[in-house]
């Protein structure tokens, strides 16, 4: 799907991509995964190299605010949120230097403050196998 082979990285906007593809394939250890779903941590798997997850129930706040499940800003939220690497007044600020007409504006602003809001970041904890045994 792309040329990243090993991204510190993955943002799954589609929450079905993960059925066909190996999203977390070649991740670096201590990577970070941004998703939309509905799923807590405990119903879902993740490999041993993914340290930090943020959960974005992105279609649900797509479809209130656009009718339809278009996840894109919703997701730069979750993004922003779930690394830290930008803040939510920086990517509102982008956004708005955008050529939009205003209602497009107004709902993306809105789609990425919810998703940025509404994301559920969690820091997972590897069991060191030999040791639990011990």
């Amino acid at each position: 799907m792309t040329n990243v082979y090993h991204p510190d990285c993955v943002v799954c906007i589609d929450p079905t991509v993960h059925r066909t593809v190996n999203i977390f394939a070649g991740m670096k250890p201590g990577g970070t995964v941004v998703l939309t779903t509905k799923a807590k941590p405990n119903e879902l798997s993740f490999p041993d190299a993914v340290s930090r997850v943020g959960l974005c129930d992105a279609v649900g706040i797509a479809l209130s605010i656009y009718q339809k499940p278009v996840t894109n800003a919703a997701m730069l939220g979750a993004f922003a949120r779930t690394t830290g690497l930008l803040t939510l007044t920086s990517l509102k600020e982008a956004l708005q230097q955008m050529d939009f007409r205003d209602a497009g504006l107004t709902e993306n602003l809105t789609a990425i403050e919810r998703g940025y809001n509404e994301t559920e970041v969690y820091e997972l904890k590897k069991v060191d196998h030999e040791a639990a045994v011990a």
